[in-house]
């Protein structure tokens, strides 16, 4: 017995009462939980990968921060010698450096 005020479903049935929509929801849903299950996949991924960056990012800064180090008591150094009657010495160091540089510069373009 119907109830009045209710639309009659179309449900198209196969073999044993399975209907087809039912197949298709099914087929739908394990397409969703495959693709929900990449998504969980690819965002692990790009944790493990955030997490590495960031380490490397430490290392970077913990690196410059002992290079900025070694850089300012090199130029306390300079600033000390030239402070004294050794300007020769300094003009021979500050033209030794660029001669370094140059030849870096030089060696490197060769290749």
């Amino acid at each position: 017995m119907e109830r009045p005020g209710r639309v009659k479903s179309r449900e198209v049935f196969t073999d044993g009462g399975y209907s087809v929509y039912e197949e298709e929801n099914e087929r739908l849903t394990e397409s969703l939980r495959l693709k929900a299950k990449a998504l969980k996949s690819l965002s692990i991924d790009m944790g493990t990968e955030v997490k590495y960056h960031n380490k490397v990012l430490e290392d970077m800064d913990s690196d410059f921060d002992s290079t900025g180090g070694i850089l300012g008591a090199t130029v306390g150094r300079l600033k000390t010698l030239s402070r004294g009657s050794q300007a020769k010495l300094l003009c021979y160091m500050m033209l030794f450096a660029l001669f370094v540089f140059f030849i870096t510069y030089w060696i490197i373009k060769l290749r």
